[in-house]
């Protein structure tokens, strides 16, 4: 195995280290407090893990739920906050408000996601689109946010008619982001297809200033550093390749320390991992059977390869306890090895999908008058 770790020079975003150069994505429903302390207990404390995206609007209105979201676990260093925001006033309240209150060491702002709840609005992915939007909203943030380094994440583009990356990492370069990570598909591609790690060499080169993050089907720890070989950047962000394998952390850290150790646990372990999921969910909402409940959606990605009967991933799928989901656990063959061909595409994998804009969205890069402060969501979490 070629190993790269030893020439890689140390990220930093602003006064942060993060080494390895490993990034938790931020995914809505998935990126919770619990989740983050499994991966991270997995790291070591190595890497940055951030939180699901918190939409601008429900934090400074101090929504119930956004406010949950916003809190770390004492063990979180750095505290990494996405925000989601079209409205660059409501964005640089946000801002304000974290500094304000301390309530993180680094700042993510999302424009990459592709779904047409936020795409609709102008948001996400469809926004880098409107360039003088982009920048107003990155000068609003970056003036507010004095000393908590602030970066972003984003996609090539709307389609492949519309390719905005470049002209976005560049505009952050000038509006003194301290790091931008690229998505290597378009919101019309969603999670469908293969990334084009290609696009994320080209920025690394069009914007030499600042780190360059590569996100996009890193599915085991060698992807990882095989992105990186190939392309040039500074750092990965992983997102849905640790869906069900919060252990991959730990395999990064291996990977990019330069040892071939690599975690291949038996169903046995993985049950004990399922169970200690749960807990940590029902531990932060406060209620065991709403915690399992939220658990539910991950039971087929940690059990993907292994051999469970239709019946019992039935009957996982509608487990209400810690005890329920224990004792179904255990009458599977616990002895099972770790499959081959386990790692691979989970979560999504929809691709070439029209993506849902605002009328006239794509009439003229320069023209934001359709575009106001009603376009914030008001809810968090994706």
């Amino acid at each position: 195995m070629t190993t790269l770790a030893p020439a890689l020079p140390l990220l930093r975003i602003g006064p942060h280290t993060v080494q390895p150069p490993v990034v938790l994505a931020p995914m809505a429903g998935i990126t919770n407090a619990p989740f983050r302390t499994l991966c991270r207990e997995f790291s070591g404390g190595k890497g940055l893990f951030v939180s699901e995206m918190i939409t601008t609007r429900a934090l400074v209105e101090r929504n119930e739920k956004t406010m949950q979201l916003v809190h770390f676990d004492a063990s979180e260093t750095p505290r990494s906050i996405q925000l989601y925001g079209v409205d660059p006033v409501t964005v640089g309240k946000a801002v304000r408000m974290i500094v304000d209150e301390n309530l993180a060491d680094h700042i993510d702002l999302n424009f990459g996601c592709p779904v047409p709840k936020v795409t609709r609005k102008g948001g996400g992915s469809a926004l880098p689109y409107k360039r003088p939007l982009l920048r107003a909203i990155l000068n609003q943030a970056v003036s507010n946010a004095g000393d908590i380094p602030v970066t972003i994440k984003m996609r090539k583009g709307i389609d492949d008619d519309h390719i905005t990356f470049l002209d976005a990492g560049r505009i952050a370069v000038e509006e003194g982001v301290t790091a931008v990570a690229l998505h290597g598909r378009t919101a019309a591609q969603h999670y469908g297809g293969t990334a084009d790690w290609d696009a994320i060499a080209r920025l690394k080169e069009h914007v030499p200033e600042i780190p360059v993050l590569g996100n996009g089907d890193i599915w085991c720890a060698d992807d990882a550093l095989r992105m990186m070989r190939e392309t040039g950047c500074d750092g990965v962000v992983v997102g849905r390749g640790c869906l069900g394998r919060p252990w991959l952390f730990g395999d990064l850290v291996s990977a990019f320390e330069g040892t071939e150790t690599r975690r291949a646990p038996g169903l046995r372990e993985v049950a004990d991992v399922m169970v200690r999921h749960a807990t940590l969910l029902g531990e932060w909402i406060g209620d065991e059977t709403r915690g399992v409940i939220d658990f539910r959606k991950h039971v087929a990605w940690y059990l993907k390869g292994f051999a469970v009967g239709s019946e019992m991933r039935r009957k996982l799928a509608v487990t209400s306890s810690l005890e329920e989901l224990a004792g179904q656990l255990h009458e599977l063959d616990l002895d099972q090895p770790w499959p081959d061909g386990a790692d691979g595409p989970r979560g999504r994998t929809s691709g070439n999908n029209r993506v849902v804009l605002p009328d006239g969205w794509l009439k003229d890069p320069y023209d934001c008058a359709g575009v106001s402060a009603d376009a914030e969501l008001d809810t968090s979490g994706g």
